[in-house]
This record gives structure tokens, sequence and C-alpha cells, in this order.
């Protein structure tokens, strides 16, 4: 899941570059070359793990995609009927299903979502944008309407994921909210203009509350931040919102075998003045993001350190909405 090199943290910049507007043709879109548009009826553009539960995982992957030539034409924008360009798509979707979803199904669209370099400007990134909300857009409404059978549901989404995520939030209703057990924006930012804005955007304050987004990012400290501060921050470890330190034990690498490794034990503590999250005693070296990325900037990291945390929280959480809706 972790291994693409094209993991980045675009959320950085794309949480400055959405506000800039997205869908001026005149800019570039008309003449922009696509890839066919994804249809969210055919079993193909979806990852889908059905496992008779009574709550269900909508996952929107990162940035796994990169600029590539074809007949002589570049694209910016993921081909999701390319068998090759699908296999980092699928290889995240998979990764994350197998370490955190659990007993719950899991669903996850394939999408044109933006390349690495579309995040190099403002212009590109407000062009090409639109098509990556635009897809997911899509398909959450197929799986409201097709596949979520009235069940509720855990969004989650992971850097370019999780920007779209919190634009779908801010366009969800009343009703679809009501069944949303929690939402979980990996590796992003959310503004105090973001939360203002929206009512279905709220702090989660602890382990088991629901209808509450779950934000955090990591760094060794404050200096390794590649993002403004977060107004939604909590600890993955102790799902504290104020500066109480917990013990994370785990390997620290995805791109080695567990059992070749040694696991760290790191102090894991939440900075509640940035909104970070400080992690001590890190020790591998293989996880800093290529274009923008810098030592003791965990970004690449956010899920595989805390997944078995992320596991049993979600289950949690799960397990605490159904109790709330069977009173």
């Amino acid at each position: 899941m972790m291994k693409g090199s094209l993991k980045i943290a675009i959320c950085i910049i794309a949480a400055v570059l959405l506000s800039l507007g997205c869908t001026n043709k005149k800019n570039g879109q008309a003449d922009m070359a696509l890839p066919a548009e994804p249809n969210y009826g055919d079993s193909t553009q979806w990852y889908m793990s059905d496992r008779q539960s009574g709550v269900d995982v909508f996952y929107i992957i990162s940035t796994e995609t990169g600029d590539y030539v074809l007949d002589g034409v570049t694209y910016h924008h993921a081909d999701t009927y390319n068998d090759s360009l699908r296999g980092p798509l699928y290889s995240e979707m998979l990764g994350v299903d197998t370490l955190l979803s659990g007993q719950l199904n899991f669903y996850s669209p394939y999408y044109r979502q933006c390349s690495l370099q579309s995040f190099a400007n403002k212009d590109s990134i407000s062009v090409r944008f639109p098509i990556a909300l635009g897809d997911v857009r899509r398909s959450f409404d197929y799986y409201l309407k097709h596949q979520n059978n009235g069940r509720p549901f855990i969004l989650a989404g992971f850097s370019q994921g999780a920007i779209i995520m919190l634009e779908l939030m801010k366009e969800m209703d009343d009703d679809v909210f009501s069944r949303m057990v929690a939402a979980y924006a990996i590796g992003t930012s959310i503004s105090q203009e973001t939360v203002d804005s929206c009512s279905h955007i709220v702090a989660a304050q602890g382990a088991g509350d629901t209808g509450v987004t779950i934000c955090y990012n990591s760094v060794k400290d404050a200096s390794c931040s590649l993002w403004d501060k977060s107004a939604i921050a909590i600890n993955p470890v102790n799902w504290k919102t104020d500066a109480t330190s917990a013990i994370l034990i785990t390997e620290p690498s995805p791109l080695l075998p567990v059992a070749e490794q040694k696991k760290d034990t790191m102090n894991v503590h939440l900075d509640v003045s940035s909104g970070l999250v400080f992690v001590e005693g890190y020790t591998a070296t293989d996880y800093v993001l290529p274009l923008i990325g810098r030592e003791g900037n965990y970004h690449s990291r956010e899920i595989w350190l805390y997944r078995q945390q992320l596991r049993e929280n979600m289950a949690l959480r799960a397990a605490n909405f159904l109790k709330s809706r069977a009173h």
C-alpha cells in the first residue's frame, strides 16, 4: 500500500489551491486530454468487500498516479480502465481494506485522480481537481443509491482522498449525514473556515463518539510541518484531544516484511497549539516523500503506524452507532 513513490502530501498544497475555484474551461480544461469517465454501474470501477456487516467503509484513495503518455498524448489523470495504470490504485485499496476494515464492508471507487505533477502550481490543480472530485461525487451518489441499502457508513480518505472527502461532507444532506458513523480525514488539515461553513464537520472528542470527524498529521516537530494549523486534531493512539502522551509500539516500515523488523517504541502526543501529532522514537529512514517531503514529516506513514488503532477505533465507533440506533 505504501510502496508507491508517488504518494505525497498533496493535501498541503491542495488545501490552499481548492479555494481558488476549479471549473473554468477557459483556463485549459476544455483542451485537457482526459481518460474515459468511470461508469460506476460497472463493477470493475470498484474495489468491494461485502462481509455482510451492518456498517460500511467508503474509502477514497490517495495519489497513486503520475503524468503519463499514451499515443503521444500526455494525461494528468488516472485511467481507471487501463490495467497497468490501475495497479497502484488497487494496491492501496487492498492494503487499506486489509489493514483497517476488519469485519466491516469496504467500498472504494476508482476515480480519475489528479497526478502528482498536477500539484506543482495553482493553475494546473485548479483546472484538474474538479475531474477527480466529480468522479468521486458520482461514485458516492451511486454507492448511496445502489450499494449502501440504508446502512450506516464510515467515510475515510487519505491525502488527495481526504480533501475530496471533506468536499463530499460539505454537500451531504442531513438524511445521509444521519447515517454517517464517522469521517476519517487522514493526512490533511481542516481550516476553521471549513469547520464554520459545514455543520456536518464536527471534531471528535474521544475514542467512541459518532457523527464526528477525525483528523491528524504526524511529525517529529513543528518545523517539519508542511501545512497550516488544523482546527480539528486528535491523537490516534489514545484518542485524546489534549497533550496526554501515549506509547505506540509497532514496526516502523511498510516497505519491509514485518518479521524482519524490530518494533519501535514511540511516544506520541498532540501539540494542541499547532494541531500536529508529535512522534518521538521513530527509526525508519524510508518515509520521506518525493518532491515536497522533508525529514521528520511522517505523512507516508499515517495509516501504517496507527493501523491497529484505526481498525479498533472504526469497529468501536461502528458498534456505538449501532447501539444508539437500537434504543
